[in-house]
C-alpha cells in the first residue's frame, strides 16, 4: 500500500472544503495509507517572496531524505486522469514514501521545486490551495478506482 502525504501550506478554514477533505480521506483509506500535512502560511504583505521562501522552510523541514516528492505547479506537466493513475501506481511499485506539496497563495519556493522529483500540474487554470486539495483528493481516488476497474470514473 502507497504510503503518501500531501504537505499543505494553510489551514482550511470553509467548513464545506473540511467535509470533503474528510470523505475522501475516508475513501482513500481502502488504496493508501493517507496523512495530511499542514504548515503554518506567512502573511502576504508587502513582499510575497518572502512568504514564499519562508513557506518553503516549513515545507522542506517535513520532507523525509530518500522520498519521492511531487510538487503541484500550473507549470509542471500535465496527465490526464488516466495518467494521473498510472502515476499512482508507478509511485506505488517504486515503493518509497510519495510527497505531494501544494504551495500557499504566494506558489511554491523555487529550493522546494528543485528538490522535487517530479512537478504535476492539473490544468492551466489557477485553483485556491484550499480548494486544490479537496480536488486533489478526488483525483487520487479517481486514480485508485480506475486502476481497480471500479466504477467511478466513467
Amino acid at each position: 500500500m502507497l504510503h503518501l502525504t500531501i504537505v499543505a501550506v494553510g489551514k482550511i478554514k470553509e467548513d464545506y472544503l473540511r467535509q470533503g477533505i474528510a470523505e475522501y480521506q475516508k475513501r482513500l483509506t481502502a488504496y493508501v495509507k493517507l496523512k495530511i500535512v499542514e504548515v503554518s502560511d506567512s502573511p502576504l504583505g508587502r513582499d510575497p517572496a518572502w512568504a514564499q521562501q519562508e513557506e518553503g522552510k516549513r515545507i522542506s523541514a517535513v520532507l523525509k531524505p530518500r522520498s519521492f516528492v511531487a510538487v503541484l505547479d500550473p507549470r509542471g506537466r500535465k496527465l490526464t486522469s488516466e495518467g494521473f493513475a498510472q502515476w499512482l501506481a508507478a509511485r506505488e511499485s517504486g515503493g518509497k514514501e510519495v510527497y505531494l506539496v501544494i504551495g500557499g497563495a504566494s506558489g511554491l519556493a523555487p529550493e522546494v521545486k528543485t528538490q522535487a522529483d517530479d512537478q504535476l500540474s492539473f490544468s492551466d487554470l489557477t485553483f485556491p490551495h484550499q480548494l486544490f486539495r479537496l480536488l486533489l483528493l478526488e483525483q487520487i481516488y479517481r486514480g485508485y478506482k480506475i486502476l481497480r476497474g471500479e466504477p467511478y470514473h466513467l
